[in-house]
C-alpha cells in the first residue's frame, strides 16, 4: 500500500485544477463559435420559403410590360397612303386596310400574289363573284385593281379559306385573304374604288 506525500498530493491537486480550466476554456470558445453561426444563419422563415418562389417572382428588367407599345405591332394606316376612302395595300407588311369610312380601318393580313404590283394608285376595275383562280383554287369576292407582267392582279378569298403561299412555278396575281375579309372588301370596293399600294 502506497501512502502519498505532502508533495504528490500537491501535485495531483494542482493538476486537476490545471485540466478543469482547460475544460472551462475549451467550452467558452464552443459556445462563442456557437453563437456566431447562429448569428449569420438565415431567419427560419428564409429557410421554410420554397426556392423557387423568390426566382419565379423575379422579372427580367430588360423586357418591356405587356401591353406596351413594343409588343404590339403598328396597325395604323400607312402615312404615305394618301387621304379619303380607300384600300391600302401594303407590299412589306402584308396587310390591308380598309380606310376612310370609320375613325378605326378595318385591317386584315393577306397573301401576296407571286406577281407584285408596284406601288401606286389604281381603281377597281372589275368585279367577279365566285371563279376558279389560276391557281386552279376556287374563289370568291374577286376585286380586280391592275395587271403586271401581263397578269391579273386583284384581292380574292378561296372558298375553302386557306390562304396559302401562291406556288412560284405560276404568274399568279391573287393576293388571298380570309372568306370575314373577302365579305368586307367586296363590299367596301365597289367599281372605280380607289386602290393604294405602298411598300
Amino acid at each position: 500500500m502506497h501512502v502519498r506525500t505532502k508533495g504528490e498530493a500537491q501535485v495531483a491537486r494542482s493538476s486537476t485544477g490545471f485540466v478543469a480550466g482547460l475544460t472551462a476554456a475549451a467550452l467558452a470558445v464552443v459556445g462563442f463559435l456557437a453563437y456566431q453561426a447562429s448569428a449569420s444563419a438565415p431567419p427560419a422563415a428564409q429557410l421554410a420559403a420554397p426556392t423557387g418562389k423568390a426566382s419565379a417572382s423575379a422579372k427580367p428588367s430588360n423586357l418591356p410590360p405587356a401591353g406596351s407599345p413594343a409588343t404590339k405591332p403598328d396597325l395604323s394606316v400607312p402615312a404615305n397612303s394618301g387621304t379619303g376612302v380607300r384600300v391600302v395595300y401594303s407590299l412589306g407588311a402584308k396587310r390591308v386596310w380598309l380606310a376612310g369610312v370609320t375613325k378605326t380601318p378595318r385591317t386584315f393580313a393577306v397573301m401576296p400574289s407571286a406577281i407584285s404590283p408596284k406601288p401606286g394608285t389604281y381603281i377597281v376595275t372589275s368585279r367577279t363573284g365566285h371563279t376558279t383562280g389560276s391557281d386552279g383554287v376556287a374563289i370568291e369576292h374577286v376585286v380586280v385593281f391592275t395587271t403586271a407582267q401581263n397578269v391579273v392582279v386583284g384581292f380574292s378569298a378561296a372558298v375553302d379559306d386557306s390562304m396559302a403561299s401562291p406556288t412560284t412555278a405560276k404568274k399568279t396575281g391573287g393576293i388571298r385573304m380570309k372568306r370575314a375579309d373577302g365579305d368586307a372588301m367586296w363590299a367596301f370596293a365597289t367599281h372605280n374604288s380607289k386602290v393604294v399600294v405602298v411598300p
